[in-house]
């Protein structure tokens, strides 16, 4: 059973979810115009409130406590920032607040104003009898499927300008420009989860301006990748791994390169078709083809003509093999439609959320959310989870915005702040 607490008083309050008639400690009656704006940095939890207490429109700051003597506990009398508290709101007044100017602050407790029916659901939402990965599963049926999509489309956003994050990041690095920032982006999702950051760390240790130089050799370009990611250290029995080793190190001496360690990419719990030396085959295809990659993708509406562009295979000597020296049935290594899918969802997508973004054109940032819609749902765990709790996406749109949902908000029972939840909370 959940203990009461200051979010889910600030909770009650902002959204007055409160019954009978609310009175100070001294008896004057309070009547809330304004609940405020919730403060969610350091300071008092709602700025500009307008509560009426007795005859009198107070306007001013409101700080919540589980209990009153919480205000002493906190020292915020020795903070000057509570000076313009006009209303303490507790659940508990277990003690008097006096400021510094000799003032008892106004107090009201909410212990007895709570509908207990706002409680119940609140409690069932934080602590289901079991551990479920979908709080609420048992009573989503209780709210309209439009007030969900409707949601789910406000989460959708919300994923994108938190995705967005990563472009940024990725675009001071490349000085403002969008080709190498594209280039970025697309390698750090090439490498999936499981080689998220090497694969970055291989795109930014091998320029763009060099591999430019050799774009017209697929091969020089995949034994300048295969270097650079320390994959064609020692000794080889196939010939075409000692040609790309051969290939290396005369470039590697020309441009003054330096390899990563090999140790830094895992092969573990992977796919074979997901094995690093796999997808950097395949990266260096894309790259061959990849000159004005970003201003290319940016002229493109449809879905199949972004993944006809980022699709590759492997080079011929991967459809037998997985690793060097180790055969294998024979088998092209193109990239496969889930794989590019989420290419476009994850890398693609972004860019062209925060290119709209930043030029302030909201033609592109509408463009990735329809390339999204136009996108088939992706196939997880987590969204087989929503499918046994009621909920199954129709696009990628709306598998984005349920693992938003899931990680954002299900994962840390933040009912409070989901806007499913404060349906069925005050249902």
């Amino acid at each position: 059973m959940p203990r009461m607490n200051e979010s889910f008083l600030q909770y009650v309050w902002q959204h007055k979810l409160l019954e009978g008639d609310l009175r100070t400690a001294e008896g004057l009656s309070v009547r809330i115009e304004s609940p405020g704006q919730l403060n969610i940095d350091a300071g008092p939890d709602f700025f500009n409130a307008r509560v009426w207490i007795g005859e009198t429109l107070w306007v001013g700051n409101v700080e919540v406590h589980v209990y009153a003597s919480d205000w002493n506990r906190h020292h915020h009398s020795l903070n000057r920032a509570y000076d313009n508290v006009v209303l303490h709101v507790v659940h508990i007044n277990d003690a008097p607040v006096v400021l510094q100017n000799g003032h008892r602050l106004p107090t009201i407790a909410l212990a007895d104003h709570i509908p207990q029916a706002l409680w119940d659901n609140y409690e069932a939402l934080v602590s289901p009898p079991e551990p479920i990965p979908v709080p609420c599963a048992g009573r989503l049926s209780e709210v309209s499927p439009h007030y969900i999509a409707a949601t789910l489309e406000r989460l959708l956003l919300e994923r994108l300008e938190s995705k967005c994050a990563q472009v940024r990041r990725l675009l001071e690095q490349s000085h403002g420009n969008w080709e190498q920032c594209c280039y970025l982006t697309l390698a750090h999702y090439f490498g999936g989860k499981a080689n998220a950051v090497p694969f970055e760390l291989l795109a930014q240790s091998t320029p763009q301006t060099l591999l430019a130089r050799w774009r017209d050799q697929p091969l020089r370009i995949e034994a300048l990748l295969m270097g650079q990611a320390g994959l064609l250290e020692g000794y080889f029995d196939d010939g075409f791994p000692r040609q790309l080793q051969s290939d290396y190190e005369a470039l590697r001496s020309a441009a003054g390169l330096s390899p990563m360690s090999s140790h830094l990419w895992s092969f573990a719990r992977l796919r074979p078709n997901g094995f690093p030396t796999i997808r950097i085959s395949q990266f260096a295809q894309l790259v061959c083809r990849s000159h004005s990659l970003f201003s290319r993708l940016l002229d493109m509406d449809n879905t199949d003509n972004v993944k006809n562009l980022l699709s590759c295979s492997a080079s011929p000597y991967w459809d037998n093999h997985f690793r060097f020296d180790i055969p294998s049935p024979g088998k092209p290594k193109g990239m496969g439609d889930n794989f590019t899918d989420l290419l476009v969802i994850n890398a693609w997508v972004p860019l062209l959320f925060e290119y709209g973004n930043q030029h302030a054109q909201q033609h592109y940032k509408d463009l990735a959310v329809d390339l999204l819609q136009q996108l088939h749902p992706e196939r997880n765990r987590i969204l087989r989870l929503w499918h046994q709790a009621g909920i199954n996406p129709v696009n990628a749109a709306q598998s984005q915005a349920l693992l938003q949902l899931h990680q954002n908000y299900c994962l840390s029972h933040n009912c409070l702040n989901c806007q499913i939840g404060y349906k069925i909370i005050t249902h």
